[in-house]
């Protein structure tokens, strides 16, 4: 058993060191996306994907130590969580203390993630108000109404307002 409380403890804090990271990333995030640089979000962004990679495969492993765990202590795989563990280990201090703090720093870690997440989140939505405002804009400037200029044949000569039809000028 204490093999593999030690084994879940280091894969715990294997998964806080790589949140820290996506912490560090999502932060260096937020100046990307005020900038609108899309290229650099890219790039960041396949590197969180690496991190969520190893992420996903130490939640196998910590999920197995946690069902080796549950079958030692004659408990059921799907009720057992972390907290429940850290209650039952009373007659072993050292690793209480230790699976204890591993949790509270994984939890805290997820929580600054989360904050951080939720900031460019909403970076993001008023980027995206910007474009659809602009988009918008500039829809609204295509269908403007035609003016009432006449040619000399008493026909509209089509006009719309505010609008310059013509593509590039190279004489300007």
């Amino acid at each position: 058993m204490a093999s593999l409380l030690e084994n879940l403890i280091k894969v715990l804090d294997s998964e806080t060191t790589e949140y820290e990271k996506l912490i560090g990333l999502a932060e260096s995030k937020t100046p990307v996306i005020v900038s609108g640089d899309v290229e650099s979000l890219g790039k960041i962004t396949e590197e969180e994907q690496a991190i969520v990679g190893l992420i996903q495969g130490m939640e196998k492993k910590r999920n197995k130590f946690l069902a080796d765990i549950a079958n030692v202590v004659n408990r059921d795989v799907e009720s057992l969580k972390l907290i429940d563990l850290i209650q039952m280990l009373e007659n072993m201090p050292e690793q209480q203390e230790m699976l204890r703090d591993v949790q509270e720093r994984l939890k805290k870690t997820i929580n600054q993630l989360k904050a951080v997440n939720d900031k460019n989140q909403m970076l993001l939505a008023d980027k995206l108000d910007m474009v659809e405002f602009n988009l918008n804009m500039i829809r609204a400037m295509k269908s403007a109404p035609e003016t009432a200029n006449y040619s000399k044949n008493a026909y509209t000569n089509g006009q719309s307002l505010g609008i310059f039809h013509g593509g590039f000028d190279a004489k300007q």
